[in-house]
Parts: C-alpha cells; sequence; structure tokens
C-alpha cells in the first residue's frame, strides 16, 4: 500500500435493535435484500469473508478476513477486490460499530487504510453512503432501495 491513506466515516441512526443491525451486515440473505450481495463467513477472528453478487452467477467481488468480533457492539474486516485477496497490502480495513442510542442503533462504519487515490477509495465514497441508507430503510419500513440504481443519470437529467 502507498504510504498515504484515507479514511471515510460514515454515520446513521437506524430504528433497531443492535442485534438486528448486527445480524442484517452478517447473514448472507438479509444483505442480499438490501445490498445485492450476500456477506459469507462463518464470522469467527482469522476466517475469510466473502461479498457475493445475490446473483445466478453468485461471483465473488470482494474478499478479506475477519478482525474482530464482538456481537453485536463491533465488526472489523479486511476489505479487499477478490483479485487482490491474497496480496495484504492492497487490504483495506472496515469497522462496524453499533452503539444503542435511545430506541434506536448508532451505526458507525469507518473504512480505513485505502490508498488515497485509488478505485476502491473513489468506489467506496460513493457506496457506503448508499449501503447504509438501503440498510436503514431495509430495517425501518422492510423496504431496501435499489443500491444498482445509477445517480449520475438521474443527475445529469435535472
Amino acid at each position: 500500500m502507498s504510504s498515504e491513506t484515507v479514511t471515510f466515516v460514515y454515520v446513521t441512526y437506524i430504528r433497531a435493535t443492535p442485534e438486528k443491525v448486527f445480524e442484517a451486515i452478517t447473514r448472507p440473505e438479509i444483505a442480499a435484500r438490501y445490498w445485492g450481495h450476500e456477506n459469507v463467513s462463518d464470522w469467527k477472528v482469522g476466517s475469510r469473508w466473502e461479498h457475493v453478487r445475490a446473483n445466478d452467477k453468485r461471483e465473488v467481488m470482494l474478499a478479506g478476513d475477519v478482525v474482530e468480533i464482538d456481537p453485536p457492539k463491533r465488526l472489523v474486516i479486511s476489505w479487499a477486490n477478490q483479485s487482490d485477496y491474497d496480496n495484504p497490502d492492497k487490504h483495506s480495513r472496515v469497522t462496524f460499530d453499533l452503539v444503542p442510542y435511545e430506541d434506536m442503533v448508532k451505526l458507525t462504519v469507518t473504512h480505513d487504510e485505502l490508498e488515497a487515490g485509488s478505485g476502491m477509495a473513489e468506489g467506496i465514497s460513493r457506496g457506503w453512503p448508499l449501503v447504509l441508507s438501503s440498510l436503514k430503510s431495509y430495517l425501518e419500513t422492510d423496504e431496501p432501495m435499489d443500491v444498482f440504481a445509477n445517480p449520475c443519470a438521474t443527475e445529469s437529467a435535472a
């Protein structure tokens, strides 16, 4: 990894329990509903996790390792394109922190150790806000958002 890295932090409040939010992140069939991908692992420290496209092809898009897990409070995973999984220098890190807040959960997602200016850094800066909005919508209303929508097409038409 280059010496210059960037960190992205996203915070959202979700009207749900920490257990429901944690389950939505780690159970493949739930993640597929709001993310369009399944997060697949046995969720033990040191185990591999895979971000699998929830379609007929079942492509592994991203992969990493479970670094830390403390359900339903915290999950830390490494994160890389599938093709870069065997190169630790290409891994970044994602931390999910869940804190009860009145009748909600404060979910903080920190994606760090990203190579500054990389395609991954650019992609997650667009992707996380949409995925977390879809997660919130799904848990609060049972209706996810279309995470594959092209916001650029809408913005240019306005």
